[in-house]
């Protein structure tokens, strides 16, 4: 089954075809993704609690959608589906990310949430669409699979107690697994999606948070309260969730998911530099081949005559 139906912005000599655009958004994605992770690991040294980290995030994400909202208006999606959408998104997957590196070192969650999720989509999508995996996708997946092999066998085995942190993981990809699937299985537009998730976290969770939650906010220096804010806010949810959900509606979920597949990678090598956490020659050969895998899984399919 081919994607949601595009409303392109120039039929007439578009400057980017509808797949370039897609690859686009979704390297934008990626880039997002890797700071993410990487950023959620270093608040664990800055004193801050999962549940403080999380605040940051809805507060930012609805600050920054309310310029959207007054120009956009309410998003046209049924309270239902838009309460699941953000327990999904909003909650599981990131919630589970922050417990995650509460007790797992980074490249655990670079392996285990963006790593797993190309094989969570192509699964769902076959499932769910009806969509058949040609030979370039067991490629890649194929490719994926050995590379995120490697860099597990050169992280997981020096921090035995993590198993914690790695469930959590897993639970929070999947919950983005089943997010992509059910925004096209409803059609929901990227922009709504995006403000449905920012808009009702926020007044859902921050009561909650400021009430009976554990904090160690006032322990923590104001710029970086402030660099959370708006990077797990403003870009990792306003940014780059209307881009990967974009990404999805133009390119499909397994080849968006292919591309975010690089995301351990760049994880490995920015976390060397800012978090002291080194690969092995196993852990750079895992990085090389996850990223041939992710050119196996959005080169253009090879076509019969």
């Amino acid at each position: 089954m081919s994607p949601l139906p595009l409303q392109s912005a120039a039929r007439d000599g578009p400057l980017l075809t509808a797949r370039a655009q897609g690859l686009l958004c979704a390297v934008g994605v990626l880039l997002i993704w890797a700071g993410f992770l990487l950023t959620s690991r270093l608040s664990q040294a800055q004193a801050f609690t999962p549940w403080d980290v999380a605040a940051l995030r809805y507060a930012g994400a609805f600050l920054a959608a309310l310029p959207l909202l007054v120009w956009r208006g309410l998003p046209a999606v049924p309270i239902g589906r838009a309460l699941v959408l953000t327990a999904l998104a909003a909650f599981i997957f990131p919630i589970g990310a922050y417990w995650g590196f509460h007790f797992a070192p980074a490249a655990h969650g670079a392996v285990l949430l963006p790593g797993l999720l190309p094989f969570l989509a192509a699964g769902i999508w076959w499932w769910a669409f009806g969509e058949a995996w040609g030979w370039q996708r067991f490629l890649s997946l194929g490719l994926v699979a050995l590379g995120i092999g490697l860099l597990a066998g050169d992280t997981f085995t020096e921090h035995p107690g993590a198993w914690r942190g790695d469930l959590l993981f897993i639970l929070g990809c999947t919950s983005w697994a089943i997010y992509m699937a059910l925004v096209r299985r409803w059609g929901i537009s990227a922009l709504d999606v995006t403000l449905v998730v920012a808009l009702l976290a926020a007044p859902i969770y921050l009561p909650v948070w400021w009430l009976a939650l554990p904090s160690n906010l006032a322990a923590v220096p104001g710029a970086a309260i402030l660099f959370h804010t708006v990077y797990q806010g403003a870009l990792s949810v306003i940014v780059a969730g209307f881009l990967f959900t974009r990404a999805v509606v133009l390119l499909g979920g397994p080849q968006t998911s292919a591309v975010t597949a690089v995301v351990p990678a760049l994880v490995a090598l920015g976390a060397w530099p800012l978090l002291g956490e080194t690969l092995s020659w196993l852990g750079w050969a895992g990085v090389l081949v996850v990223t041939l895998g992710m050119i196996a899984g959005v080169a253009p399919a090879a076509r019969a005559r």
